[in-house]
């Protein structure tokens, strides 16, 4: 994510020497704002207002006592503070390094993100956050609201979604019981909305912020962090509570204390202010008990491996291709798409009835289906527009981290086993989402 530090907290500047000039500065703005506040409240009574009147007029008896305001402070925000921040924690990324002049490998820190204790199992704890927040890392730890640091394990991660599941003893949260998560198909745009997480480092660790649900149902991509390529579209949780660097992975709240959603990216492009986004619970908990049960989230696939049509560079462009869009496909590599009749060189235009322009378009209407299920599936050969039948096959999500067995693995072309392009890599345009 790309983070822009604003260019003061005050917007007031200290000139040396200046102090008497700021005084009067101050006094005179005082006076005229005082004079025109005192017209204003003349005009409103429709009453003239003169130095006599000023002099002679007693101010009301209301004037001279102090008001009484009410503020309980044991409800809304503070009680779901009280509730769900000691389920909160900073989740510490550490990289392995290798010093060029030293040849010996060190571990270092390299992302902090937030996460939250979701479930309990036995001895085990389990924790849900991002899975750009713990990509690529050698070993996590998680920090407590008591500054307390556990090493944790990761069970699994999935790009797809960007999630990722780390597992503590049990003991690491005594008395604590796992956040709640409520059914976010239910959620209402404009209900209250209370952020909780670790933005720009320990430092700053639960920090809390509030707003309200700005839409439920927007559709944003979902990026692999190492090259900005989009992966997927999601449906996400818009909120106009801060979101920033750091608060990846961290809840998301409704003014019950329930977890709505997992907060993952926002908008940071000029002129946009609190666009953030959250993956919804309903599906962090789908993904996330997927992850727990086996190491990793099953998804739909179509055993090919293909490229935008639209990123081939124009001296590659197959040759009769009457359109402009679509997904070239570069191997044909299951059984089910060879037995559909995919080939190498057919351009994908259409699956199940939607129209696709690129890979993401063809993987987010492919996670509409179910393994096993058969679709028809619209291609180019040439200038022959085919249709067929393919039956959906099935894909584990790979870990990540670097200790998985899957970490090299590209996440550009996720529909087959993997492989290099035989196009050279297009340039990618900065993205304005994600962190």
């Amino acid at each position: 994510m790309r983070f822009y530090r604003p260019r003061s907290d005050s917007g007031f500047f200290y000139e040396p020497g200046g102090t008497l000039r700021w005084i009067v500065t101050v006094v005179v703005s005082a006076l005229v704002g005082a004079g025109a506040t005192l017209g204003v409240v003349a005009a409103t009574r429709n009453e003239s207002l003169s130095p006599s009147t000023i002099n002679n007029s007693a101010p009301p008896a209301s004037a001279t006592k102090p008001m009484s305001v009410n503020v309980n402070i044991n409800d809304d925000i503070t009680q779901v503070v009280k509730k769900v921040e000691p389920d909160v924690v900073a989740v510490v990324n550490y990289t392995t390094t290798s010093n060029f002049f030293t040849q010996q490998s060190q571990t270092q820190e390299s992302d902090i993100g937030s996460g939250v204790y979701f479930y309990k199992n036995g001895d085990n704890a389990y924790i849900v956050t991002n899975n750009h927040v713990v990509q690529g890392g050698s070993k996590v730890q998680i920090v407590l609201m008591t500054n307390k640091r556990v090493n944790a394990t990761v069970v699994g991660t999935d790009p797809y979604t960007d999630l990722a599941v780390l597992r503590v003893p049990a003991s690491t949260f005594p008395g604590i019981q796992p956040a709640q998560f409520a059914n976010s198909d239910d959620i209402q745009v404009g209900e209250p909305a209370i952020a909780i997480g670790t933005p720009m480092g320990l430092d700053f660790a639960d920090t809390v912020t509030a707003g309200i649900i700005s839409g439920d149902q927007r559709m944003m991509p979902v990026e692999d962090p190492t090259s900005d390529a989009v992966l997927d579209y999601q449906p996400v949780i818009q909120t106009d509570a801060a979101i920033n660097p750091g608060n990846s992975g961290g809840p998301l709240l409704n003014a019950a204390g329930q977890v709505v959603g997992i907060n993952c990216s926002k908008i940071v492009a000029p002129n946009f202010e609190g666009m953030g986004f959250a993956i919804p619970s309903n599906e962090v908990l789908n993904i996330a008990f997927q992850i727990m049960k086996t190491g990793h989230a099953v998804h739909p696939a179509l055993g090919i491996e293909g490229i935008d049509l639209s990123s081939i560079p124009s001296g590659y462009l197959p040759n009769n291709i009457p359109v402009d869009y679509g997904v070239y496909i570069e191997s044909v590599d299951s059984a089910n798409a060879k037995r559909a009749g995919l080939e190498q060189g057919d351009v994908i235009i259409a699956l199940n009835g939607k129209t696709v322009q690129s890979i993401a378009d063809l993987r987010t209407e492919l996670f509409t289906l179910k393994p096993g299920q058969t679709v028809p599936i619209v291609v180019y050969r040439g200038d022959r527009k085919l249709t067929l039948q393919i039956k959906i096959g099935e894909e584990q999500s790979p870990n990540t981290t670097e200790s998985g067995s899957s970490s090299n693995q590209s996440s550009q072309n996720p529909f087959g086993s993997g492989g290099g392009s035989i196009f050279p890599n297009p340039f990618n345009s900065t993205n304005p989402f994600g962190y």
